[in-house]
């Protein structure tokens, strides 16, 4: 049954990645075409209006179904810092299409590099380079001004995926110092499976499932909050609405 598993994963992959190029091509050359060369913030409204459709419609192409709650705890006309957890290479492409209204997603500089994709990537991120300081530097001016323009900034704070048997790693600063150097409320976004669609521990293997993301009712940064104790209330709430809600 094992070899059956490991056997489906890898043509599911090959699945993924064939619609995945398709769907691209389908939905996104007319972002190429009249969408790409408007000026922020519009530009970024639109880019996330198509793939919102594009991932309607490739998620269940793939059998990765998602279910998106809490999106009345986006008030209109606020933006704000959200953080998700991370657990997956699937867990971009899901939380910034199903953030309400315009968003950018901190990501890893070197994705920018691969042709066409790249550029559709770029457009949606706001990209560092880890091993940077300049560019850490640089993309927290960055992510700043993504607030001023009024989009949401969407951040990872666990950095890298968590690949433990905890329900969380431990937060990095960044998001938190974000939002009270801006004086953005946190939105906590929990990610729900995308750990057994994709599994960090197998390369080239995707089992179909059901996927889900929650929005939680936003954090406020309180007057006398520092980074470390709006870091650990935002932490404990994530953590502890996860256990509850995983299965």
């Amino acid at each position: 049954m094992k070899f059956i598993k490991e056997i489906l994963g890898r043509l599911f992959a090959v699945w993924a990645i064939l619609m995945f190029i398709l769907t691209l091509l389908v939905f996104m050359i007319p972002f190429l075409l009249f969408t790409y060369y408007l000026p922020d913030p519009k530009k970024t409204f639109r880019f996330i209006a198509q793939s919102r459709v594009w991932m309607g419609v490739y998620l269940p192409l793939i059998g990765c179904p998602l279910r998106v709650r809490g999106k009345e705890n986006f008030e209109p006309g606020k933006n704000y810092v959200v953080v998700c957890n991370h657990n997956s290479l699937m867990d971009v492409p899901i939380s910034s299409p199903a953030i309400p209204g315009g968003n950018k997603t901190i990501a890893k500089s070197e994705m920018a590099k691969l042709p066409v994709f790249g550029v559709i990537y770029k457009t949606g991120s706001v990209l560092v380079d880890r091993k940077s300081d300049k560019s850490r530097k640089d993309s927290y001016t960055t992510m700043k001004k993504v607030l001023g323009m009024g989009l949401h900034m969407c951040i990872y704070p666990e950095g890298t995926r968590n690949k433990t048997d905890q329900p969380l790693k431990p937060f990095h600063d960044g998001a938190f110092r974000l939002a009270i150097d801006t004086n953005k409320a946190v939105v906590p976004g929990i990610i729900f499976n995308t750990r057994k669609v994709l599994p960090p521990s197998k390369p080239f293997f995707l089992m179909p499932h059901r996927l889900a993301i929650h929005f939680l009712a936003p954090i406020p940064v309180e007057p006398n909050d520092t980074v470390e104790t709006l870091k650990n209330r935002v932490h404990g709430v994530m953590a502890a609405y996860y256990e509850a809600n995983r299965q």
